[in-house]
């Protein structure tokens, strides 16, 4: 054989050279295919994203600090300062190392789609499972900005233009339908999550504003409220706390009543970040774990109702939900894309339908829904129990195969997912109570009238 190449060189070098060079030996055609299925399995976890880390973070803030920060304050009242205190932190701490599980899992799951580390642990009811949480959160939070806007933007305007005149253009109704279809729905059609981080920091630095405002009107307010500071046209659904007794304005370090039950699935609610965290980590130029780990205006109306700085705070605060939205829909739009089917490339058509029709159905929601404590204690102790105790830590057990079921990782997992068993089961029992208590409280009343 190599007499024959000798030879075949000597006399037709050229074309002997190029035959022989383009031959590529057996053994660099194996390691070739090995590293070609190996890059292929971790594809979802090496590519690089487009978007920067300090967009991430804010979109993450955003996703965190949303609706669910206007309804501490009830959680607060509910359970007093002490007890608000301890329950924050440790929802915090949860989340925490909830989102660790949740990264580890993905980066060892060879996958960054909540659906499909279901699915790679649990196949179709894993699946289901994830994409069913994600939906009902991400549905539920979403109804709530919604929900916020419906009730705060009427009253913006009216200060404004100094009326109570109930036009169509102070109908909550309408002016959700109008910054439906001319802020979010807009924002909500963009394919990347990243560039959505200029308006999430914007949102983000309403929220400071408001909590800043909140503080500084603390001590401005008298307490308790003067008599003719009372104003009957507060919309609540539940009775008024007498604003005008000396008790109210004692603070109260343990309280405990039958809206305490609301304390744990509201806070839960307002530190779930869970479905946004995978498209955010997915979208990072550079992924490092560690990059990614670490009814109040109402009462100031009473008192200051055509305050500018009261009137600036809630157009803030409008502003602020008004651009979670979008952020928390694009988790919402990736599960239903998921069911679809994964495999299918993008498409614009479709794209564009499950927008609209999830923003129709969020709408239709927010127009017929009651009361916004309902959203956050339902979710709370539904969707929001799953995405933060019980789906990071089961996938993690089943998932990460490296460590054994006495390892202190896995234990504490096993532990944290018993946990999240119990708050769920546990909330869901009291509030269900609760309801069914209030109707009958509802009934009694009304047959006596």
């Amino acid at each position: 054989f190599m007499r024959f190449k000798v030879q075949k060189t000597h006399y037709f070098p050229h074309t002997v050279h190029y035959c022989f060079s383009s031959m590529p030996r057996l053994s660099e055609t194996r390691r070739f295919l090995q590293k070609l299925i190996r890059l292929k399995s971790e594809v979802c976890c090496d590519c690089p994203g487009s978007a920067s880390f300090g967009m991430s973070v804010f979109n993450l803030g955003n996703a965190i600090m949303g609706s669910g920060i206007l309804g501490l304050a009830y959680a607060m009242a509910n359970t007093g300062i002490a007890m608000f205190v301890i329950l924050l932190v440790a929802v915090a701490i949860f989340s925490l190392y909830s989102v660790h599980l949740l990264l580890k899992t993905a980066n060892e799951g060879g996958s960054l789609v909540y659906e499909q580390l279901g699915y790679k642990a649990f196949g179709i009811p894993g699946k289901l499972a994830a994409s069913c949480s994600i939906t009902m959160q991400n549905f539920g939070a979403m109804a709530s900005y919604l929900y916020i806007v419906k009730y705060e933007l009427p009253i913006v305007i009216k200060a404004f233009l100094d009326s109570n005149d109930n036009s169509w253009y102070t109908n909550g109704d309408y002016l959700v339908l109008i910054v439906t279809l001319v802020i979010i729905l807009p924002l909500s059609l963009l394919k990347n999550l990243g560039y959505l981080g200029y308006t999430s920091g914007f949102s983000l630095l309403c929220m400071v504003f408001f909590l800043i405002v909140v503080i500084y009107k603390k001590f401005q307010i008298p307490c308790p409220l003067p008599e003719n500071f009372i104003n009957i046209t507060v919309n609540v659904s539940q009775p008024q706390v007498n604003t005008t007794d000396e008790e109210c304005c004692k603070p109260k370090y343990f309280i405990f009543n039958s809206q305490t039950v609301y304390a744990v699935p509201i806070l839960t609610f307002a530190f779930v970040c869970h479905p946004a965290i995978l498209p955010m980590y997915e979208e990072l130029k550079e992924k490092k774990q560690k990059a990614v780990e670490p009814e109040l205006l109402h009462t100031y109306s009473k008192v200051y109702s055509f305050d500018v700085v009261l009137l600036i705070v809630r157009f803030a605060v409008l502003t602020a939900v008004t651009l979670t939205v979008p952020v928390v829909l694009f988790p919402i739009r990736t599960s239903v894309n998921q069911l679809l089917g994964a495999s299918k490339e993008f498409s614009w058509p479709r794209h564009i339908c499950i927008t609209v029709a999830l923003l129709v159905c969020v709408n239709i929601l927010v127009i017929f829904v009651p009361t916004i404590r309902d959203i956050f204690g339902f979710i709370g102790a539904s969707a929001a129990a799953m995405l933060i105790f019980i789906l990071p830590s089961a996938f993690y057990i089943k998932l990460v195969k490296k460590e054994s079921m006495k390892s202190v990782q896995k234990i504490g997992a096993t532990l944290f997912l018993i946990v999240g068993f119990m708050v769920m089961i546990c909330s869901m029992a009291l509030i269900i109570a609760d309801w069914i208590h209030n109707a009958a409280s509802s009934g009694e009343h009304a047959d006596g009238h």
